[in-house]
This record gives C-alpha cells, sequence and structure tokens, in this order.
C-alpha cells in the first residue's frame, strides 16, 4: 500500500472513524482502524464489535493494499503535520509517514486479525433525503435513556411502513415521535431498534452533510450509507447492531381526547420555563395552570431555600381551565425540539399524559407524563 493525500484530508477522515475508537484490554485490535488502498480511494475503517465506521477518501493510489495501525496515535501525528500532501506507505505490518520535513514509521498489526464488517443484501435498501433525516433523528434522539432492566427503550425505534418512516424513543416518563415521509414506499412493512450511541455518532457523521442516505438492514443489523457529491460511490458507512427486543405499544399511552387544548408562542413559553426552572425544587417541579376564563398560562415555581416566581401569558384555549405540575426539564427538552413559532399544548387529565406538538405540522409529536405536586 501506497498512496498521496493531503493532510487535512487525511484528518478530516480519521476524525469521524476515531470516534468508535477507545481503550480495549481484551482487544487491543480495536484500538486500531483498517486502512485500505482500494483503485481510487482510501478507505478508513474502525469498530468497537457494536458500531462500525467506514469512510472513503478520493485520493492517489500508488499501490493498493492495507494496513492496521493505532488509530488515536495516527491521529495526533497527522495534526502535527504541515498543511500540505504527505505519503503514506505500509511496510510489511508497519505504516511510514512522510512529509517535506518529518519521516515516521509506526508500528502496526495485521490486517488478517482485523474484525469483519458485516456485509448486506445490496439490492434491498430504502431511500431518504439526508438533511429531513437529520432533523428528524434529532427530534426523538435525547429521549431516550439507558435502561438495564428494560433495554429496548434504551435505543431508537424504526418503524417503517408504505411511505412512512415512523421514530420513535422514551424513558418512560416522556415520548417523542416523528413521521418523515418517502418519496417510494417500502415494499414490506419492517422495524428495528436502533442503539443510542450509534444512533449519535450518525448524526455526527450525516450533519450538514447533502444527498440522499440509504439504509440497508438485516435480522439484527442495519447500515446508513452516504454518497459522496463527485461519484456514486459511498462516502461513509456506519453498521450497528440492533437491540433485540419489542418495542413497547406507546399508542396505548397517547390520549384519544383532551379536557383542555391550547396555543401557546413557543420561544415566550420556553423562556418563562427556563426562569421558572430557577426557582424549583429538588424535584425540579414547576405549576403550569391554562386559564380558560383569563385565556392565560400560568406558571408557578417555589424553592423555600431561594423564593417562588409567577408569570402568565395570553393564549387561546378551548375546555376547561386546570393545573398540572411537570418536571421542567422535560418541559423545556420537549419544546427545544419543536420547530415552528407555535405551540399545540393538549391536556388530558390533572395527571395523565400531555402532548406538545407544532401548530400546522402533524408530523411530530411529544408525549409528557406530569408529576405529583410536591407543594
Amino acid at each position: 500500500m501506497k498512496i498521496e493525500i493531503l493532510k487535512e484530508n487525511l484528518k478530516s477522515g480519521i476524525n469521524v472513524v476515531e470516534r468508535v475508537v477507545g481503550k480495549n484490554i481484551s482487544l487491543p485490535i480495536l484500538d486500531n482502524m483498517l486502512m485500505t488502498a482500494e483503485d481510487t480511494f482510501l478507505s478508513l475503517v474502525s469498530t468497537d464489535l457494536e458500531t462500525a465506521i467506514k469512510l472513503w477518501i478520493l485520493t492517489k493510489i500508488i499501490k493498493k493494499g492495507s494496513v492496521v495501525v493505532p488509530a488515536k496515535f495516527l491521529s495526533s501525528l497527522i495534526t502535527s503535520l504541515p498543511n500540505e500532501k504527505i505519503t503514506i506507505e505500509a511496510k510489511g505490518q508497519d505504516l511510514s509517514v512522510e512529509s517535506s520535513a518529518i519521516k515516521t514509521q509506526i508500528k502496526g498489526f495485521n490486517p488478517e486479525d482485523f474484525p469483519i464488517i458485516p456485509e448486506f443484501n445490496r439490492d434491498e435498501f430504502l431511500e431518504v433525503d439526508n438533511k429531513i433525516f437529520f432533523e428528524g433523528l434529532g427530534q426523538v434522539i435525547n429521549i431516550a435513556s439507558p435502561s438495564q432492566s428494560r433495554p429496548e427503550i434504551s435505543g431508537i425505534y424504526f418503524h417503517f411502513l408504505k411511505n412512512i418512516i415512523t421514530i420513535a424513543a422514551t424513558d418512560s416518563f416522556r415520548l417523542a415521535e416523528k413521521h418523515i415521509t418517502l418519496k417510494e414506499p417500502v415494499k414490506k412493512e419492517f422495524s428495528f431498534i436502533l442503539p443510542q450511541k450509534p444512533a449519535r455518532e450518525l448524526m455526527a457523521i450525516l450533519e450538514n452533510q447533502e444527498g440522499i442516505l440509504k439504509i440497508f438492514f438485516s435480522q439484527n443489523q442495519a447500515l446508513f450509507e452516504l454518497p459522496m457529491k463527485e461519484t456514486n460511490h459511498p462516502k461513509a458507512q456506519i453498521t450497528s447492531r440492533l437491540i433485540d427486543g419489542e418495542y413497547p405499544n406507546y399508542q396505548d399511552i397517547i390520549p384519544a381526547k383532551f379536557k383542555t387544548n391550547a396555543v401557546v408562542k413557543k420561544d415566550e413559553f420556553l423562556t418563562q420555563i427556563k426562569t421558572a426552572s430557577l426557582f424549583s425544587g429538588k424535584v425540579s417541579e414547576v405549576k403550569i395552570a391554562l386559564n380558560a376564563e383569563k385565556k392565560e398560562l400560568e406558571i408557578f415555581s417555589k424553592n423555600p431555600d431561594i423564593g417562588e416566581n409567577r408569570s402568565s401569558m395570553p393564549i387561546q384555549i378551548s375546555g376547561q381551565s386546570i393545573e398540572v405540575s411537570f418536571n421542567y426539564k422535560y418541559i423545556i427538552d420537549g419544546l427545544a425540539n419543536i420547530k415552528g413559532s407555535e405551540v399545540m399544548f393538549d391536556v388530558s387529565k390533572e395527571e395523565g399524559p400531555c402532548i406538545l406538538r407544532p401548530v400546522g405540522d402533524g408530523s411530530y409529536m411529544y408525549v409528557v407524563m406530569p408529576i405529583k405536586s410536591m407543594q
């Protein structure tokens, strides 16, 4: 293997794949990345056995071949080099890195010892606009929470039916659901649960990227592939094991009827909740009262060691007056993920699920459970 490549191109590629590399005492090969010189591309691969990232860089290939080298060390070395073209050459299992003023040699490993990355049926996949997918995943990804007793809610749920992708996440106290419309319907209904960690790595790779994302899947693995701008060749792939289990039938907890429906200005509501949070107690409680007579939303919080706060804002409202207590963090998270200037705030009952959603957009819903008031 021998290539010539611009330092900044190699560094940006390593920055992507080294995200899943960490100290692994039992399998030190996982601290490394696989570099392969192909026809016109350099491919970089890393894995922690749960998640694998593969990236291709268009560059000058002098000689094909592969080498496995410590990812973090190579990253630090490349960072220290001047911004110019560098030559990389495999010498046995070692890697030589040369610039105009520096010549180094890094101890490597046998490429045959590097874990095999799963292959997928290339004929079965679906396509979705990357920007739309990235935005939709971003609206639910932070809701999932690690759970040893219920591992299925530790991940992000994907359900594919006809021309709709449904993405959902819950921590049992709140739930977010996003619908994304596909240009072409899927051939058959299917679903899977993607662990939160690879979902975050996927978000990091897809951010600010244009193009059509391809999604491949098998019984226990999923592959997300982003193409290059210059060619139909893949630019990046992230492969992940899926969580084994059945996702909760969360549709059962979504209220069919509401005691009160209100429309509020999102930014003003968010600002007042943040202010109220400064006066909340140990359970992060804020009280929200919807007043049908005054057509107001009132927010109250109190901490015996600090003081109390009360604020209000005009709203559009139908139904009965009602007062509900929430963990302010959950309300802030819900509002932060809603696009648009106005929010529908639907309350089923004092201790029942409430729903936040953008006005005029039925593709996103945030369900949050109230808390029993401690004040």
